[in-house]
């Protein structure tokens, strides 16, 4: 028997200046969740709070391992410079409920 797909759910404040350079950042996430996981990805915003930012990794079969990979590029692109000051990006994970 296989576990259940999980969910991640990474959100984070972007400093206004950095949203340009903090989109190609998570472009480049996506990329690679795709390619080597095959994860659905998507990207929201806050509906009140437009720098509230939430990345969304749908149905991945090894989420040990994604985080691992999602840890090692934001570290690799310098992503905590993309931040508002005070913030950090924090990974939430989920499964469907029984």
């Amino acid at each position: 028997m296989t576990a259940a797909p999980a969910y991640l759910y990474c959100y984070y404040r972007v400093q206004p200046a950095q949203a340009a350079a903090t989109r190609h950042a998570v472009a480049t996430l996506f990329r690679a969740a795709e390619e080597r996981f095959g994860a659905r990805t998507r990207l929201f915003q806050g509906a009140r709070e437009p720098w509230l930012w939430m990345e969304v990794y749908e149905n991945v079969r090894d989420p040990d391992r994604l985080e691992a990979m999602l840890a090692e590029l934001c570290e690799a692109q310098r992503f905590a410079a993309f931040l508002a000051p005070g913030a950090e990006r924090r990974v939430e994970r989920f499964v469907a409920s029984a």
